[in-house]
């Protein structure tokens, strides 16, 4: 007789540091788009604000892909949010590293 396997989907909470990550990956990318909204309001003027809003929110993706990574460690937890929050994370740290690199 063929053996019957029973098999149990039990909804899994997220990783509450890969929660953390996505929402860095949107305040980075707020932040991003204050400060080109900034930059064409003010006309270049106040550079310093615009530099300094724009390196906050570099940082912010560097510490929420430290976060993403941090959270697969979580165990019994569903990492979908680790995963979305590492990859966007490090997208936008790469955008943001291009950015300062070419000067612009």
């Amino acid at each position: 007789m063929a053996r019957r396997y029973r098999y149990s989907f039990t909804k899994k909470k997220e990783a509450g540091k890969g929660k953390l990550s996505v929402g860095l990956a949107v305040a980075s990318l707020v932040f991003f788009a204050a400060a080109v909204t900034l930059a064409l309001i003010l006309e270049g003027s106040f550079g310093f604000i615009i530099g300094s809003m724009s390196l906050f929110a570099a940082l912010l993706s560097v510490y929420g892909f430290i976060m993403g990574l941090r959270s697969f460690s979580e165990e019994g937890k569903s990492h979908r949010t680790s995963i979305i929050g590492s990859i966007s994370n490090g997208i936008i740290m790469i955008v943001w590293l291009g950015i300062y690199l070419t000067g612009v």
